[in-house]
């Protein structure tokens, strides 16, 4: 048995990435659309596969240059992409033996092959067409003696599926030219009765048309792998939507029988882009984690192409809605101490083996990092974005590389998280988790510190603040020496954690439209204002700017 694999197509639906990539390279769970179907071909015996180029013809030549099988594979070059019809047509010198397949190379199907070619081989008919119910595509019409009648129907006939098996002979009824459909052929023969239906009522089959459908798709399949499902099997599975949080990423839980895994949406990440450099940093370092034996979620899979990963479910309680719902002091320090000892394991233990290049920004926490990405970005985003006040950022360089310098100095170095706040850690079983450690780098434990005690979703009094910061001073500091510098390196970095915050809820609030952080402002720049108050002679500007807001 031969086959024709469908590959030539520009993939319009799909741009502005199928200027990158062609569809048929397109991945589910890391594995090309083209390679599944090749797969589903060798698994029925198929002797010899056929599959058409134009689009990016260069990128599935290296591919199948690359792909080990012992399956007979040729592909056929259009300079001028030919339609489905003509396609064929063009491959007629292979495919003149006995009947073949033709497959689209976009779709993902749980179909039994063999059963679909045997049934063909039963009919004696030209043409055998896989067709199921989908609204969407719904055009064909099928009499009750499982013929195709024509391709009018509406919504009330069925969907062809991209698959279908063709006898030889029905080349003689090919238009003598070089570009046609396939459908105007079966259009054609289907009043001479040479078109069967396979009608499929119990199957899975997605395609990866646009965006939407690709992502779709991919949540669908990893999902299913990662509850050990056959593609069959998907329709069982249930997906709901999560709120999300500053993120553009987008969340799903998605449930079967009482299993249920967590799938992040990244968007679709072409190679080399950020949003791919911030998918393979989770993924990376995600991994790092949980091999280290720190609480974060387990990664079952992820697409690095689609952007979709599943991920351990850990519930929908974070330590913000733990606190929020209790007056209990004794119960928040207990809590919040546990959460400084794992947020110690994370600093102290995970560093050894963390490789800094799995970082998506800068390997370290640097100078140009507190500069660029906390000091003028509290500027640009928030005085002059969301307060609409103009300031010359210039007149306080020399003030932010003076902080800049007194952070680094004084930091005990680990692996830092770098948004270790309460809405970034689940409580599940009474242990803290940590979540969104994509941006997690070598710096300084004290930073990490910072984030979770001045973090103004939960606003800890100064009291609680202050037992807290001597608690995990306890835990890392063996002298006064010591103390007094890992305290200076705190302050610090309450200060540019502080500056990084109202910057991102300016951010969010008026680039994102995201009105839920504007609440927290007035605790972040009071916070700010207090700690300014007590700063050193090196912030005299900034701390005037600051007050005057």
């Amino acid at each position: 048995m031969k086959a024709l694999i469908l590959a030539a197509g520009l993939g319009t639906r799909l741009l502005p990435y199928t200027r990158l990539i062609p569809k048929p390279l397109f991945t589910l769970n890391n594995i090309p659309m083209l390679d599944r179907c090749i797969h589903c071909l060798e698994e029925i015996g198929s002797s010899h596969i056929l599959i058409n180029t134009h689009h990016l013809h260069g990128q599935i030549e290296d591919y199948i240059d690359a792909r080990t099988g012992e399956t007979a594979v040729t592909l056929i070059h259009e300079p001028e992409i030919l339609e489905t019809g003509g396609a064929i047509a063009n491959a007629e010198g292979y495919l003149s033996e006995a009947p073949f397949f033709v497959i689209n190379a976009d779709i993902i199907f749980s179909l039994d092959l063999n059963a679909v070619y045997q049934d063909h081989l039963k009919t004696g008919a030209l043409a055998t067409l896989v067709v199921h119910d989908f609204k969407p595509f719904n055009k064909l019409r099928v009499g009750s003696d499982g013929l195709v009648k024509g391709f009018d129907a509406g919504t009330d006939g069925y969907a062809f599926t991209g698959v279908q098996v063709l006898s030889p002979g029905i080349f003689n009824y090919f238009p003598d030219k070089k570009f046609f459909s396939t459908i105007e052929v079966y259009d054609g023969l289907s009043a001479l009765n040479q078109v069967c239906a396979r009608i499929e009522t119990d199957l899975f089959w997605s395609d990866i048309g646009t965006p939407s459908e690709y992502s779709l798709t991919s949540t669908r399949v990893q999902t299913a792998e990662a509850f050990g499902l056959s593609l069959n099997r998907i329709p069982e599975i249930r997906v709901s939507p999560l709120c999300g949080d500053g993120s553009d990423r987008k969340w799903y839980r998605a449930l079967h029988g009482s299993r249920s895994v967590i799938v992040g949406d990244h968007g679709i990440c072409t190679p080399g882009s950020d949003r791919q450099k911030e998918l393979l940093a989770f993924i990376k370092i995600g991994n790092h984690l949980k091999q280290t034996g720190l609480n974060v979620p387990v990664i079952y899979g992820y697409d690095l192409l689609s952007g979709i990963v599943t991920l351990e479910d850990l519930g929908d309680i974070h330590l913000q809605s733990v606190v929020d719902q209790t007056q209990d002091e004794t119960l928040i320090l207990a809590l919040y101490k546990n959460v400084i000892d794992h947020l110690i394991d994370f600093s102290e233990n995970a560093k050894t083996g963390f490789n800094p290049y799995w970082a998506c920004q800068t390997p370290s926490y640097s100078k140009d990092v507190i500069i660029e990405k906390e000091c003028r970005y509290f500027i640009q985003a928030f005085v002059e974005c969301y307060l609409n006040r103009r300031v010359d950022a210039n007149t306080l360089t020399d003030e932010f590389e003076w902080l800049a310098d007194r952070v680094l100095e004084s930091c005990r170095q680990g692996l830092m998280h770098r948004d270790c706040q309460s809405r970034n850690i689940m409580i599940k079983d009474n242990q803290p988790y940590f979540i969104d450690f994509q941006s997690a780098r070598l710096g300084p434990v004290q930073y990490d510190l910072a984030s979770l005690l001045i973090d103004p979703y939960v606003n800890l009094n100064s009291g609680i603040q202050q037992q807290l910061l001597e608690y995990a001073m306890e835990r890392l500091v063996s002298d006064k020496e010591n103390e007094k510098n890992f305290l200076k390196g705190y302050r610090y970095c309450c200060i540019t954690r502080n500056l990084q915050i109202l910057g991102a809820f300016g951010f969010l609030t008026i680039e994102k439209n995201k009105p839920g952080f504007e609440r927290y402002i007035p605790v972040a720049l009071k916070r700010l204002k207090q700690n300014l108050r007590t700063a050193p002679d090196g912030l005299h500007k900034l701390s005037d700017l600051v007050q005057a807001l």
